[in-house]
């Protein structure tokens, strides 16, 4: 009997680990027996979540420090994951941040310093993992969390830098797809919606926003904790071998209307 999301014995790189969204979907790997990296800048977070991974389910986990818009930075993370971990299978690019704004305030700090967080960073790290890792076993999946603003536009939060970044994110996943999949890397995007993490539940709960669930989200509610999980899974698994390019919003049909 084959288990389609088994993930035992394979290695998964998970940036942006030290919160929320990256800390859930490093849970959800390690719940089918992948061995993980924590990768984000905070060394004590990165560590502090993988001790927590390797005691609660018994996987491999450790914890790199990497800034991820630094090309130097991540070409030593990598190196140092392969040394210790000896492979690396999946990377799921999760790292990134969001400048909320009126565009004629935006300034050109804020856009560029987006660009190079969310789209130049993803690029940064799977090219690093491609060249090191991937290309050279014939096999991987990369993971890109783009965002349901890199799909439409928004009227609650101004956000353009964020909007034009992750619609980068989504065209480089088809481009990379389209370009390693003969290889054997499988490359696609996770377009999550509104989700519960820390830093977002207070906004989230609030009477407004409520109100805007019931009219902008077919499900009207936000997502909950554990509600991207099985998208990454699936994505992550050996057996997802013939999905490729796939642009998957996680948003409770926000994006059907």
């Amino acid at each position: 009997m084959k288990n389609y999301f088994d993930l035992s014995g394979q290695t998964a790189i998970v940036t942006g680990a030290s919160t929320g969204l990256g800390v859930q979907m490093a849970k959800a790997l390690a719940n089918q027996g992948c061995n993980i990296v924590c990768l984000a800048r905070r060394k004590e977070k990165v560590e502090e979540n993988a001790a927590m991974l390797e005691k609660e389910f018994g996987v491999k986990a450790i914890g790199v420090v990497c800034d991820i818009t630094d090309t130097e930075n991540v070409e030593r993370a990598v190196d140092e994951i392969l040394q210790k971990m000896g492979r690396i299978d999946i990377l799921i690019n999760n790292a990134g941040t969001g400048a909320v704004a009126p565009a004629e305030d935006i300034t050109d700090a804020q856009f560029m310093g987006e660009l190079s967080i969310d789209l130049a960073g993803t690029f940064k790290m799977a090219r690093a993992v491609a060249k090191k890792a991937m290309l050279p076993a014939g096999y991987g999946r990369i993971i890109n969390i783009a965002s349901m603003y890199g799909l439409v536009g928004n009227k609650i939060a101004p956000a353009s830098p964020y909007h034009a970044a992750k619609g980068g994110v989504v065209n480089l996943t088809r481009a990379l797809a389209s370009e390693w999949g003969e290889k054997g890397i499988n490359v696609n995007a996770i377009c999550p919606g509104y989700f519960e993490t820390p830093l977002t539940k207070e906004t989230l709960d609030s009477p407004f926003f409520q109100e805007y669930a019931k009219t902008m989200i077919p499900m009207s509610r936000y997502g909950k904790e554990g509600e991207l999980d099985t998208a990454a899974i699936f994505l992550a698994s050996p057996f997802s071998s013939y999905v490729n390019g796939l642009i998957c919003p996680v948003d409770g049909g926000y994006t059907t209307m």
